[in-house]
């Protein structure tokens, strides 16, 4: 087997094909480092810059409980991975904040209570799928590395055949599997040669320089997507095993995976994720600020109704008991909305899972923390922020034993100042259990995919008569 393989990886070195993919994963690696060199320190700076700025704002409300009450904590802004460069995914479709906001319609005589609400930035809301084109890691190995495996492959047994020197081989007393598995380990080498020379070219160029801090959890994502990038890419040379030794000519060999691989790196990812995202359509935007007014209104008119119309003065605990049904109402009916527009994003996802390129596309996503995954636990941080600083709000009216509590009311809240370092900062994580946990399902079939794949290659080499 050790002779088979190095015959592979002696006959891969000194092939055009080797230096050519050398020269490109090289250039691919040093201009995907450069151009995350250059925009990670603006986007970090700026993330910095939105979120001290809303602490500040924030701080500056700290003299009054009332105005931590009704204008809330501000924007909530999710945190720039430093891993960007490795997955960009669909990072442009996603809003990088959640708000807390205030509608100006005041009840009687007093403003209604923050409520935690999303921004509607989705410039389509059909194209939710990751943008395929982009120069990240992904992207290298989604398209590049793959074609790569092709081309390493589509040779390795019907070329043999052509040639007559499989004959030869097949005349020695070698059981099949182990010459199969010798040319396994002879591609898969001649590619992780400059696969390896390129992303530690890659990682060398962003860790040297001073605009790109790794720490060592980013260390740790970085190993689980080369790990990533290797299953991918033995995926990729059983495929060209398998159809290589299903076919008896070279060149058929090479138009039946060029077929397989447009069809299932270039065309599914992006076409089964607009079908799917179809069958999952949210409502349209205006239809929920529509429907978002008319539950205001009801709870409004059910007020007036029980207590009398706005310019009336009643009780302060009637007025902030409407209050807090008014922004959970609220509230609520906008997490619906938010849950419709994941559940469309879920489900496209799921329905691009027969595509290898788009199963390490959201392994990558995962991993990178970009994308909808790591959406959903900003979102996640951004509500148990909320639930924070709402208790928050409401234990220091209740440690004033002057206080009506009465929240959302002036005169029936706490009058005295709070401290500054004691009101709760938004500060957004990330966790690399939970996107190990999210990820399983594809990291599942892409080993199953790998696996099926190997066993049809043994079967199909088994077959193969000379």
């Amino acid at each position: 087997m050790w002779h088979i393989t190095k015959r592979e990886i002696y006959d891969n070195l000194n092939s055009l094909r080797f230096a050519l993919t050398t020269i490109l994963l090289l250039a691919l690696m040093l201009t995907n480092a450069v151009v995350h060199i250059r925009e990670h320190p603006a986007q970090t700076q700026a993330y910095h810059d939105a979120t001290a700025e809303a602490v500040k704002k924030l701080e500056a409300r700290s003299n009054n409980l009332y105005r931590l009450a009704t204008e809330g904590p501000g924007y909530l802004y999710k945190a720039h991975s430093p891993l960007r460069f490795c997955a960009e995914g669909d990072e442009a479709f996603l809003a990088t904040y959640a708000r807390g906001e205030n509608y100006f319609r005041d009840i009687a005589n007093v403003r209604p209570l923050w409520r935690l609400t999303y921004p509607q930035e989705t410039p389509n809301i059909y194209n939710i799928r990751p943008n395929f084109t982009t120069l990240d890691w992904a992207f290298i190995v989604g398209y590049v590395l793959s074609f790569v495996a092709i081309l390493f492959t589509f040779d390795s047994i019907s070329g043999e055949q052509e040639r007559g020197t499989l004959r030869l081989i097949l005349a020695n007393p070698i059981p099949r599997h182990i010459i199969l598995v010798g040319k396994f380990l002879g591609t898969f080498i001649s590619i992780n040669i400059p696969l390896t020379l390129a992303v530690l070219m890659n990682l060398l160029l962003i860790s040297s320089s001073d605009a790109v801090q790794l720490n060592a959890e980013a260390w740790r994502r970085l190993g689980i997507l080369f790990v990533i990038i290797i299953l991918y890419t033995c995926l990729f040379i059983a495929l060209g095993l398998l159809v290589s030794a299903a076919v008896r000519e070279s060149g058929v060999s090479l138009v039946v995976l060029l077929l397989i691989w447009v069809s299932f790196v270039v065309f599914m990812p992006n076409t089964l994720a607009s079908i799917g995202s179809r069958t999952s359509v949210p409502m349209a935007y205006i239809e929920f600020w529509s429907e978002g007014i008319r539950l205001g209104d009801e709870v409004r008119e059910g007020y007036q109704d029980k207590y009398g119309d706005s310019q009336s003065t009643p009780p302060v605990h009637v007025i902030a008991e409407y209050l807090t049904v008014d922004a959970g109402e609220n509230e609520r009916f906008t997490e619906k909305y938010l849950n419709q527009q994941i559940t469309q994003g879920k489900r496209a996802r799921a329905i691009t899972r027969i595509s290898p390129a788009a199963i390490v596309q959201h392994l990558f996503e995962s991993f990178a923390g970009t994308g909808l995954e790591r959406h959903l636990q900003f979102i996640e941080n951004a509500k148990r922020y909320a639930r924070e600083y709402r208790d928050f709000v409401i234990d220091t009216d209740r440690a004033d034993p002057m206080s009506l509590h009465a929240i959302g009311v002036p005169e029936g809240m706490s009058q005295k100042p709070v401290s500054t370092e004691a009101i709760p900062k938004f500060k957004d994580t990330l966790s690399l259990n939970r996107d190990f946990n999210a990820a399983v399902m594809d990291l599942f079939l892409l080993v199953l995919f790998l696996v099926v794949l190997l066993v049809g290659a043994f079967l199909a080499f088994v077959r193969v008569d000379v």
